[in-house]
């Protein structure tokens, strides 16, 4: 059930200075069933009118101190009672009193003794009336509390509403354009929307029967009041009036915390601007939450520009890299190639030049620039090979002793060049490892080369290596020059080295440590550096994960010394003819008739008639490359070559690929040294001698 708009029971005022009279008011009124509150004097009755409301007041005019009329008039004199029914009651009463009282807004004068009937229902009127009166006030409260609340909640879903299209796309301008939306015609008939951005202002307009928005380049177009309006208000952050010929406007900031990021224009046809105060707390709020929202867009404007930055700075990185990695691999390619007939020359030199200590001198010194210069090209092509991911590691089980043994030979022309003690700690157990021998081996030589090319002459080097609660470890230390501390947590970095003298006579291209680096990584291990200080030796320990049990490989077969099967017609195709012309000198030297040609196909055309046993196929030939020279010599109808040799200065595992899908069976990287062709040739004669006694048997 629904509680009364208002109490059933209303309050009586009885004043009368005579306790009996008092009484007699109560017997009679108490029939009404209402509250009946007596006073003795005007000042008690004053004092209850501020206390409560009354319907009705029961004055006695002749009363000592304050009589009624005074009392009567005290009390018109205050704005709560002003129009409380007052009736008074007089044992007599004359015509001036009486016009008295009535100018004072009595409503009766009753005469004592009074006719308790009469007073009654004269009461009772006034009961009623007040409790209609009450009603009616009850009545239109609760309609303006429901149309308030009525109105709130419209305000509330309207906020609620722009909250959600505000902060449903990080776009700016879309949001910009359903702000402009939502207050145009609802707010406004026409609307401007400033926001400030790092590379200008984003300006957009509505108006009534627009569809859509229009876009401004520039708030110069505006009337000049308007801009001065826009500037004001984004400077001072307040609200700014502005009136125009056609009408009136208001320009709101639009502040996030403290940082103003742009204003709104609203435009009227009328003078006055009509914004009444929940008008303008609903046009506040909504400004409140359309610049959180902006601030939200510009922050991913920004985001994503700075993304599209980076992204564009990473696409010019990666083609950088790109250009790089195709700078070195050609650079390898044109390297290799002068180097190939060099090392050809020396060998020659070696079988053909007499016992002379000084020819022998010379063609060491060849040898040996010629090895350091292909050490640095594969040192080069071997951190763009692990940078780009291209390296394939060949994982066995591998005895550490035999890897370091390995590297001590690779390392073994420098150290005595030096004249280095190199002292060996290895554990008489085996430790075994899963990894690629040959890169371990590299790893291991690099840092011997290293501490060797920064230990001065005599100096000691010493190799440790251990097993350590399932790992293996393996230091190189040296008495060298040291590493300074500035330097230390960069020394694994690609093109890192310390401070160079003038000579460089530690020469090197700051790349060694990291293929060290890089190469145990691919292995799951780790290598640390220490050094305390310059002058104080060097320590680089390699750590890897051992392995407990070694699979036992089947025993191999017995080998025989393979018989030459006497010279062969070889066919050598390169068009860098110093290249092709030191292999054929040696090929001859070793018992072969060699043919030259620089072209690939006056090469296909001379097969046919040479008709070579074995073909060494250059694959960056001019006209057709080398893969295709391959397909052609095989695809001859007579006497295609039986071993393909491919020479290139590629050696990337596709390439690898392409020449074993061109039809090649061997397949070396430049400068090749012509001994590993001849065991290539032999190895095949050995192979075809043992077909034939096996077809025999």
């Amino acid at each position: 059930m629904a509680a009364p708009l208002v109490d059933d029971k209303v309050n009586i005022l009885v004043v009368d200075d005579l306790p009996d009279k008092r009484l007699a008011f109560q017997a009679v009124l108490e029939e009404l069933g209402q509250n009946l509150v007596m006073a003795a004097s005007g000042a008690d009755a004053l004092r209850e009118l501020l206390a409560r409301d009354f319907a009705v007041i029961l004055l006695d005019v002749n009363m000592p101190d304050i009589d009624g009329i005074e009392t009567a008039e005290l009390i018109r004199q205050h704005s709560k009672t002003k129009h409380t029914p007052i009736i008074f009651v007089t044992a007599y009463a004359d015509e001036m009193q009486t016009a008295r009282g009535y100018a004072l807004g009595a409503v009766d004068y009753i005469l004592s003794p009074v006719v308790p009937e009469i007073l009654r229902s004269k009461v009772k009127v006034f009961v009623e009336l007040y409790r209609a009166q009450r009603q009616a006030q009850a009545l239109a409260k609760a309609e303006a509390d429901r149309a308030a609340a009525e109105e709130a909640t419209r305000r509330s879903e309207f906020l609620a509403f722009a909250s959600r299209e505000l902060g449903a796309s990080l776009e700016l301008e879309e949001g910009m354009q359903r702000l402009l939306e939502m207050v145009v015609p609802g707010l406004a008939d026409e609307a401007l929307l400033s926001i400030r951005m790092e590379d200008g202002d984003v300006i957009f307009a509505r108006s009534a029967g627009m569809r859509g928005v229009r876009a401004l380049d520039s708030l110069q177009e505006l009337p000049a009041a308007l801009v001065r309006a826009l500037d004001e208000a984004r400077s001072s952050g307040y609200d700014v009036d502005v009136s125009l010929a056609s009408g009136a406007g208001r320009v709101v900031p639009l502040k996030a915390g403290e940082r103003l990021l742009g204003a709104l224009l609203l435009l009227h046809a009328r003078q006055d601007v009509p914004y009444s105060s929940p008008d303008q707390a609903t046009l506040d709020e909504l400004c409140s939450r359309a610049a959180i929202a902006f601030d939200n867009a510009r922050l991913y404007w920004s985001l994503k520009r700075e993304m599209t930055r980076t992204k564009e700075a990473e696409e010019k990185l990666q083609q950088a890299n790109r250009r790089k990695d195709e700078f070195l691999a050609m650079l390898s390619h044109e390297l290799r190639n002068p180097l190939a007939p060099i090392r050809n020359a020396a060998e020659v030199m070696r079988r053909i030049a007499p016992a002379d200590p000084g020819i022998s001198w010379a063609r060491e010194v060849v040898e040996r620039q010629v090895t350091h210069l292909a050490q640095l090209v594969d040192d080069l092509l071997d951190v763009s090979r692990i940078t780009q991911g291209k390296i394939t590691l060949k994982r066995a089980p591998v005895e550490l002793g035999r890897v370091i043994q390995h590297s001590i030979e690779t390392a073994r022309t420098l150290l005595d060049s030096k004249k280095h003690n190199l002292v060996l700690n290895l554990p008489a157990t085996p430790i075994w490892v899963h990894g690629d021998f040959a890169r371990l081996a590299q790893v291991v030589g690099n840092l011997l080369n290293n501490g060797a090319k920064y230990t001065a002459e005599g100096g000691v080097i010493e190799l440790t290596a251990a097993a350590d609660r399932g790992e293996a470890v393996i230091t190189v230390r040296d008495n060298g020059m040291g590493i300074d501390s500035a330097l230390l947590p960069h020394v694994f970095e690609l093109f890192t080295q310390g401070e160079r003298s003038l000579d460089r006579s530690q020469g090197g291209l700051g790349v060694g440590l990291t293929v060290v680096q890089r190469l145990v990584e691919l292995h799951q291990g780790r290598v640390e550096v220490l050094s305390d200080g310059a002058g104080k030796g060097a320590l680089f320990k390699i750590v890897l994960p051992c392995i407990s049990e070694v699979p036992q490989a089947p025993p191999e077969a017995p080998k025989r010394e393979a018989a030459a099967g006497g010279g062969k017609r070889v066919l050598v195709i390169d068009d860098n003819i110093d290249a092709a012309e030191s292999i054929a000198v040696y090929l001859r030297l070793e018992g072969h008739d060699v043919r030259t040609e620089s072209d690939g196909a006056r090469a296909v055309a001379i097969a046919q008639v040479f008709a070579p046993h074995v073909a060494v196929v250059d694959i960056g030939l001019p006209g057709i490359n080398g893969y295709e020279v391959a397909r052609r010599l095989r695809a001859q109808e007579t006497n295609p070559p039986a071993l393909l040799i491919a020479l290139t200065g590629y050696g990337h595992k596709e390439d690898r690929a392409r020449s074993q899908e061109a039809g090649f069976h061997h397949h070396f990287v430049k400068p090749a040294d012509p001994r590993i062709i001849q065991s290539a040739i032999t190895g095949w004669v050995a192979e075809a001698d043992a077909a034939v006694q096996t077809s025999v048997r």
